[in-house]
């Protein structure tokens, strides 16, 4: 059984971009420049909301607001 994936670390590296480290030990860049194009993410544009997450039990959030799967960041993730 694999256990379930959570983001342990997360640091700020520029623009839209967050380098996530998940308990797996794999640490991937993710862009989110294009998640921020619709709905409540086009909050994530403004550069001071963004760089304002914080990490809840499971992976990155914004306000309690904005939230991604892990397993989708880590996805799309490089």
């Amino acid at each position: 059984m694999n256990p379930i994936l959570k983001i342990v670390k997360a640091d700020y590296v520029h623009d839209y971009v967050l380098r996530l480290l998940f308990n797996d030990g794999v640490s991937k860049l993710v862009d989110f420049a294009p998640l921020s194009k619709q709905g409540i993410c086009t909050k994530l544009q403004d550069m001071v909301y963004f760089r304002n997450f914080k990490l809840d039990p499971f992976s990155v959030d914004w306000s309690d607001e904005i939230g991604f799967a892990p397993e989708y960041l880590y996805e799309i993730g490089y």
